[in-house]
Order: C-alpha cells, then sequence, then structure tokens
C-alpha cells in the first residue's frame, strides 16, 4: 500500500464551518459551485503541510482555523523515521497532522500528537505532496526551482557528480574566504610582526630576570642610605655590648645587666622554684642577646657605601622600568609578555607558508570544480533534452499539439553552490514561434497544462506520493478538458492526486468524485464535502455541464462522460 491521505477535517476555514474529505488511493477531484469552498480544500491541504497561516482564512465568528489529516506512510521509511526521530506517534502506519491558525495569526501545529515548529511540516511535505496553485505556478517561474526540477528529472545520474561537485564547491569557498582574509591582511600582519619584534628585541638586549626589579629596588634602598644604616647598627651594638676600651665607668650594657639579674636570682632560687624558672629565662635572654650584638657588628661592618654599585644599580633599574612601561607590571609580567609576542610572531611568520599552502589548495580545488562542474553540466543537458521531449510530447496530448518546451541551460563564469549551470525552461507557442521563457510564452491556462505535463513526466521519475492541483484546467475546455483528465487519470496510477476542478471532464476521469456543497440560512453560509454515488455523481457532472441537475440533455451527456473516461482508464 502506497503513502497517501486519508482523511482531512476542516474546521473554521473560509466558508467552511466544518468538513471531512475522505480520499481514495488514486485520483479525488472536488467540484462545487461558485464560492461554496473549493479553494478552501486545497488551502486546508496547503495549511496541512506546512503553508503560510494567513488569519484572514479564519471563518468569521470563528476563534481558530484547523485542519487534520491523516496520512499513510511506509512504516520504516524516510518520514517514519524523522516523525519518530522528533518525538510522535505513528500507530499502524498512521500519521496525524494537525494544524490550527487562530484570528490573530497564532499557528501551532502537531505531528503525531507532538507539537512541532511548522518548517517541520514543509520540510517532511518534500516527501509527502506536491501542492500546485496560481502562486506554485509562479514559483516555478523562478531560475532556481526550474534548476531543481531538471536535477529532479536527471534522478541517480546527476546525484554522485553533484555531490562531489557540492563538496568540493563548499571548501573552495572555505579555501577562498581564509585566503582572501589572509591576503587582504598582508601589510597588517607585517606591521604587527614588525612591531612584536622591536618588543622582542628590546627586551633581549635587557634579558630582565623574574623578580630581578624587586631585588634592585631592595639594593637600591640599602645603598642609599649605607651610613644610616650602620649608623644604627653600630649604636644597637653599643647599646647591647659597651665598648670594653671606654673610659667611662659609668657605662653599662645590655649584656652585663642581664647577668647582674641573673646573678641576683640564682642567689635565692634554691627557696622558690619559681624563681628557677626565671634565672634560666635570663640565661637565655642573654646568649640571645649576645648572638644579636654579634650579628649588628658583623652588619655594621658589612654595610659600605659604594656609588659605583648604586649607580649601576639606579642604571639597571631605570632600564627595567622601561620595559614595564611597555610591558608588563614588573619583570615577570614583560617575560611573560615576550613569550606570547614570540608565539604570535610564529603564528604571522606561518601565515605565509599557510598562504602558499592554500594557495596551492585553491588552484588544485579550482581545477577539480572546473572538471566536477563539466561532468555536471553533461548529465544536465543529456537531461534537459529529455526532459524537452518528454514534457512537449505531454502537451501535445493536452491540446497543445504545436507547442514546443525546451530547457536552455547557459554556464555562468563562477562557480555556485549547485553548478555553474543557469536553467531556464522555455515554450514556443508554434513552431515559427521562438521559445520564450515561460512567463512570456505561455498563457494561465497554459502554464498550468506545463505544469501538469512536467508531473506526469516526474511521475516515471521521482514521484512524490500525493499530488495536489488547483486551476490546473484554468483557460481550457472540450478536447483539452478531456486530455487533462486521462493525464491526471495516467498519473494517478502512481500516485495519489486531489484536484479541484470546474470541468466536468476533467471529474468525470476520478476515482472518488467530492462535492462541495453549502446552504444559506439567511446569515450564514456553511459548507460540507460529500462523497458521490454515481447516481449523484451524474447529477453533479449534469450541472457542471448544463447548469441544471435534472436535464435529461445534461444526464446522458454525463452518462456519456463517465463511459469515456472509463474506457480511457482502462
Amino acid at each position: 500500500m502506497r503513502p497517501r491521505v486519508e482523511e482531512v477535517r476542516i474546521q473554521g476555514l473560509g466558508v467552511i464551518e466544518e468538513a471531512v474529505l475522505e480520499l481514495s488511493p488514486g485520483f479525488n477531484v472536488v467540484t462545487g459551485e461558485t464560492g461554496a469552498g473549493k479553494t478552501m480544500v486545497v488551502t486546508g491541504l496547503g495549511l496541512l503541510f506546512g503553508g503560510r497561516a494567513d488569519p484572514a482564512r479564519v471563518r468569521p465568528g470563528s476563534d481558530k482555523a484547523g485542519v487534520e489529516g491523516t496520512l499513510y506512510i511506509e512504516p520504516g521509511g524516510r518520514v517514519a523515521q524523522q516523525v519518530e526521530d522528533l518525538g510522535g506517534e505513528i500507530e499502524d502506519g498512521r500519521l496525524i497532522i494537525s494544524r490550527t491558525v487562530s484570528a490573530e495569526g497564532r499557528s501551532r501545529t502537531w505531528l503525531g500528537g507532538r507539537s512541532v515548529p511548522v518548517g517541520t511540516l514543509t520540510y517532511l511535505a518534500e516527501d509527502l505532496v506536491a501542492v500546485h496553485g496560481q502562486m506554485d505556478q509562479q514559483r516555478l517561474l523562478q531560475p532556481g526551482r526550474q534548476r531543481a526540477a531538471l536535477d529532479r528529472y536527471a534522478g541517480e545520474d546527476l546525484v554522485k557528480p553533484l555531490r562531489a561537485y557540492e563538496q568540493a564547491y563548499k571548501r573552495h569557498k572555505q579555501v577562498s574566504e581564509e585566503l582572501a582574509e589572509l591576503t587582504s591582511r598582508a601589510r597588517e600582519r607585517a606591521q604587527e610582526a614588525d612591531v612584536l619584534r622591536f618588543g622582542l628585541e628590546e627586551i633581549e638586549k635587557v634579558n630582565p630576570r623574574a623578580g630581578e626589579d624587586a631585588e634592585l629596588k631592595e639594593e637600591e634602598e640599602r645603598l642609599s642610605h649605607a651610613d644610616a644604616l650602620r649608623g644604627a647598627a653600630t649604636t644597637a651594638h653599643g647599646a647591647l655590648v659597651a665598648d670594653p676600651m671606654s673610659s667611662a665607668e659609668s657605662v653599662r650594657d645590655a649584656i652585663s645587666l642581664i647577668g647582674e639579674a641573673r646573678a641576683a636570682v640564682e642567689a635565692v632560687r634554691d627557696f622558690d622554684p619559681a624563681l628557677g624558672g626565671l634565672a634560666d629565662r635570663l640565661a637565655e635572654a642573654g646568649y640571645l642577646v649576645s648572638d644579636v650584638a654579634t650579628e649588628l657588628a658583623a652588619y655594621a661592618e658589612s654595610v659600605e657605601a659604594d656609588p659605583a654599585r648604586l649607580a649601576a644599580v639606579q642604571e639597571r633599574r631605570s632600564l627595567l622600568a622601561g620595559l614595564t612601561r611597555k610591558y608588563g607590571d614588573d619583570a615577570a609580567g614583560v617575560l611573560a609578555w615576550a613569550e606570547r609576542a614570540a608565539q604570535r610572531v610564529a603564528e604571522l611568520d606561518g601565515d605565509d607558508d599557510r598562504i602558499e599552502e592554500l594557495t596551492r589548495e585553491h588552484e588544485e580545488l579550482t581545477a577539480r570544480l572546473t572538471a566536477l562542474a563539466a561532468e555536471v553540466t553533461a548529465v544536465r543537458t543529456a537531461a534537459a533534452e529529455r526532459f524537452g521531449e518528454a514534457v512537449t510530447a505531454e502537451l501535445a496530448a493536452l491540446a497543445m499539439p504545436h507547442a514546443r518546451v525546451v530547457v536552455h541551460l547557459t554556464q555562468s563564469e563562477e562557480f555556485g553552490p549547485h553548478g555553474v549551470d543557469e536553467v531556464e525552461l522555455r515554450m514556443a507557442a508554434h513552431p515559427a514561434a521562438p521559445p520564450l521563457p515561460l512567463n512570456k510564452g505561455a498563457s494561465g491556462g497554459e502554464l498550468s497544462r506545463v505544469m501538469l505535463a512536467i508531473e506526469v513526466v516526474f511521475a516515471g521519475a521521482d514521484p512524490v506520493p500525493t499530488f495536489v492541483f488547483d486551476e490546473v484546467d484554468a483557460g481550457v475546455g472540450g478536447k483539452a478538458a478531456v486530455e487533462i483528465g486521462r493525464r491526471l487519470a495516467m498519473l494517478a496510477r502512481t500516485a495519489q492526486v486531489i484536484v479541484v476542478t470546474h470541468l466536468p471532464q476533467v471529474a468525470a476521469f476520478a476515482d472518488q468524485h467530492l462535492v462541495v456543497e453549502k446552504a444559506s440560512d439567511g446569515s450564514v453560509v456553511r459548507s460540507g464535502v460529500v462523497a458521490l454515488d454515481h447516481e449523484s455523481r451524474v447529477r453533479e457532472l449534469s450541472r457542471m455541464l448544463a447548469g441544471m441537475e435534472d436535464s435529461e440533455l445534461g444526464r446522458a451527456h454525463a452518462e456519456e462522460l463517465l463511459s469515456i473516461a472509463a474506457a480511457g482508464k482502462a
């Protein structure tokens, strides 16, 4: 059982208050009087598959319009897998899609019971349905659409070379952009490298050491105050240890005083153990003061005023200060800057090698793209000839025996994402006329038939499961209408076809005939969709033919049309 739309429910859309369409797997037609809402059926199907939500389409008096479709899809197929990946549910191969549009313009979408963005429907629709209305015909006039149509017709022959081209094009674009950026910034990079090299040379000449600036600051302070430091040490030493050569009998140093204190305590320590501990501590104090005195003496002798060394230290500090002003807060920061600068210079110097490498790759990719583009063009050229001949043959069967469709290919000088080919469908209305672009060479009715012819041709190449046509029979009648019906029936052998029509010749070929009925209660028009049996179908075709349902002549003509259609489908 092939994929198809089984049922569509429409609520609050245009003149349709509520309607249910039960669709057959083959050829379905929708007919009805003018204003009954036939076009809303196509609008509803369009909404179901991601079409634009127009709040103006919401039925007056309704808060929202809603469309729900039940589709049969292949279990395990591509669409089923995508739905499952999105978290949607499929039961017995049936997928339910719902879409609502509020009167304020808000749109909501559900896929298999899961809320999804409307863009998801548009994406899935590519594998499910082709909706053709007046706007879709206009889209066919776009060069990109025509190129896509030809590529679709070319099929598997084009898939491999086009995929290889697109991969090479993507890399070619990346290389081109990177090469252009590196080349355009060559002067900036050279200037940056020069500035960094100057800084590295300046740092290298000074050759700083981490922590050196702090050490030099301490040394400068010591050298600058050598006399004061020596004097302080000497005075402190004298206070702790009196000069033995001094003639002053009254001089008593700290060590002597501590010794006297200790002797006084030692004399009576046996009478109270507490004094024994204090005597020990006085002994320790004496040793400590003696050690400090020794160190002070050594320090006083080591401190010398050295003007030459002070000048050297100050000069070195000046050099380091010059570096820290430019490159870091201290010597360590300067060295960190130098490390980063060296890495950056290596990168900038490496850019020249990178440019050379990218230039070689760019040349190789250009040559490969040229070859792949030629291969793609060759496949398209062959497909274009077959495509034009096939569509022309279909147009002859659609009462356009003198029309000819050709696919005109021109090559651009620049590579594009899909090759170098510019594709344009052209039509000559008669043998003496030059092929013109479709928007100039085909009328509205002819363009509808061209669309149908293209889909019939596609049906044998890469068919979608369901086709929806609105106004495909615009501007035609008589024999052409019969042939359109016959071709739609032919298309329905391999796909589901849904057609909104006003021509009985087309409707007669349908496997399922639905009529949109309207009834007026004086203020509100309500429309419903009814599936017709044979008798009702004769009456509807009679109405379409003669404008009267019970006309004997009309009924006879309707029966004849049904017989012709049945024979044509056999």
